[in-house]
């Protein structure tokens, strides 16, 4: 019976592997044009995965993630938008995560194969266990690096928060002193060398050789990196950037209020983590006590 569910999957795998071969659409003209905007795609992610040599992600990594990300574009999928803020704020390209889900994906599969091997070989376990685990664990290797991706960004995010409101308050001193808005922007960009700094102070050149106000540049960076304090910024400047002392006064109250909320975050993180910690003096406590009248309770019942 085991031999006979392997075999069928195989069959099944590899039906299913020559359908994604040969299929090309629908053959409507919108699926051609997709299917030629795919392919061109391609080619120039290729070149970018071949130039990328500062990733910490492996070419053949991200030439799978390439593929991937072409055959799943080219069936009219995308990637949720949580997915790619994520990914913008950890400066990671989308070829980069699918390559590591697929390696997760490939680690999950194998890891119940390699953890039951002994029960199989020398308790007769039947394959089928290890079999249901390897397909649960693909699927939860697949999901996690988007889980851990997840994470990380929500630190990342919090720490660039912290940046913008500094940088609000560089950009006030700057106008204090009589700059303009551009000039005080890019002045303030220009003290640290921090990557959130750095990030800022990329869009803001990106926006003086594209010809956009620097205010624009750093909407869009907030938009791309879901960081919603950058794009009221973005919004508040576009709205008094005449009047300098309107944007002085409103970039202060701002650097007040992203600090006053990064305190609450920081106490509310804290009052979680004095939580945990009481709970677990409470379980030690428990234990601790099961451990002293051990004794009792197994002479009362004759243990």
């Amino acid at each position: 019976m085991t031999g006979v569910l392997l075999a069928g999957a195989a069959i099944g795998l590899g039906v299913y592997l020559l359908v994604l071969r040969f299929d090309t659409g629908t053959g409507t003209a919108a699926a051609e044009l997709a299917r030629l905007d795919a392919s061109r795609a391609r080619a120039v992610r290729d070149e970018l995965v071949e130039a990328d040599r500062t990733s910490d992600v492996s070419p053949r990594v991200r030439r799978v993630g390439a593929s991937l990300r072409t055959a799943i574009e080219t069936r009219g999928y995308r990637l949720p938008p949580s997915v790619l803020s994520d990914l913008a704020i950890m400066g990671r390209s989308v070829e980069a995560h699918l390559g590591m889900s697929v390696l997760g994906a490939i680690a999950g599969m194998f890891a119940p194969w390699v953890a039951m091997a002994p029960f199989v070989l020398a308790f007769g376990v039947s394959p089928i266990v290890p079999l249901w685990l390897a397909v649960l664990g693909a699927v939860g290797g697949f999901v996690l690096t988007s889980v851990a991706l997840a994470a990380t960004a929500h630190e990342r995010r919090r720490a660039f928060r912290h940046v913008v409101s500094a940088f609000l308050d560089l950009v006030s001193m700057n106008l204090a002193g009589g700059r303009g808005v551009p000039e005080a922007l890019a002045s303030a960009a220009q003290l640290s060398e921090g990557w959130a700094m750095v990030r800022i102070r990329d869009a803001m050149e990106t926006a003086r050789l594209q010809g956009i106000t620097p205010w624009a540049a750093l909407g869009t960076l907030g938009e791309q990196m879901a960081v919603e304090e950058l794009r009221d910024l973005a919004a508040a400047l576009a709205l008094v950037a005449e009047d300098g002392a309107k944007v002085r006064d409103s970039l202060a109250a701002r650097a007040v209020s992203m600090r006053q909320r990064e305190l609450a975050d920081a106490e509310s993180e804290a009052a979680k983590r004095s939580q945990s910690m009481l709970i677990a003096q409470l379980l030690l406590c428990v234990g601790f006590l099961l451990f002293l009248i051990y004794p009792a309770i197994s002479k009362v019942v004759g243990i």
